[in-house]
């Protein structure tokens, strides 16, 4: 019991002894001297940096029906939609921000009428919210950056995942794989190598 103001005044000790002798270590950085090129800078991706006024712009462009299904949680009719039996390879990414969301070599057929994936994309953050709309309880998946509601997630696929993204067509936009590099999405090409 008697140690513990021993070591609250080496403690005050050694705060005084850091203030007097240390307060300039960190103002003496010359980086006016230092060498850029030896640093290695990481573009922030497109999706990941649009302004209001890029956000505005791209929902302006949006139809009616991508609207009622992206940006107030709608969904959009099975078997009549864009994607839900393309076979195309490539990326499909949100339709208001381009974030990439998945890929058309985790896409199958769920026999639903909507596109199906059993994962997203390598890295891609979809966000999971608790909807218990329609008098049941599910998971309703969002786009990280574009905030578009994209579908539904259930634990019935048939892959080792055990996932099915069932998605709207209408919140996304598909990106062939020969595209992939002119649209930004370059990084992707090596997915279908």
């Amino acid at each position: 019991m008697r140690l513990y103001p021993v070591y609250i005044a080496l403690l005050l000790l050694f705060i005084v002894l850091q203030l007097l002798y240390s307060n300039n270590a960190f103002s003496e950085v010359d980086l006016e001297g230092y060498d850029m090129t030896k640093v290695d800078v990481i573009e922030t991706p497109f999706w990941c940096s649009a302004t209001p006024e890029e956000r505005a712009e791209a929902i302006r462009k949006l139809t009616d029906e991508q609207k009622a299904v992206a940006l107030n949680d709608g969904t959009e009719r099975p078997f009549a939609n864009e994607y839900w039996d393309s076979k195309e390879k490539g990326i499909y990414v949100d339709v208001i921000s381009g974030e990439p969301l998945f890929s058309s070599l985790d896409k199958f057929d769920s026999g639903t009428g909507w596109p199906s994936f059993d994962r997203p994309i390598d890295g891609t953050e979809i966000v999971e919210i608790v909807d218990k709309s329609l008098g049941m309880t599910r998971t309703e998946v969002r786009s990280e950056y574009g905030d578009a509601h994209l579908g539904h997630l259930f634990n019935d696929g048939p892959t080792e995942t055990g996932l099915r993204y069932c998605i709207n067509s209408a919140s996304l936009k598909f990106i062939p794989v020969d595209e992939l590099d002119e649209n930004g999405y370059g990084v992707f090409v090596k997915l279908f190598n």
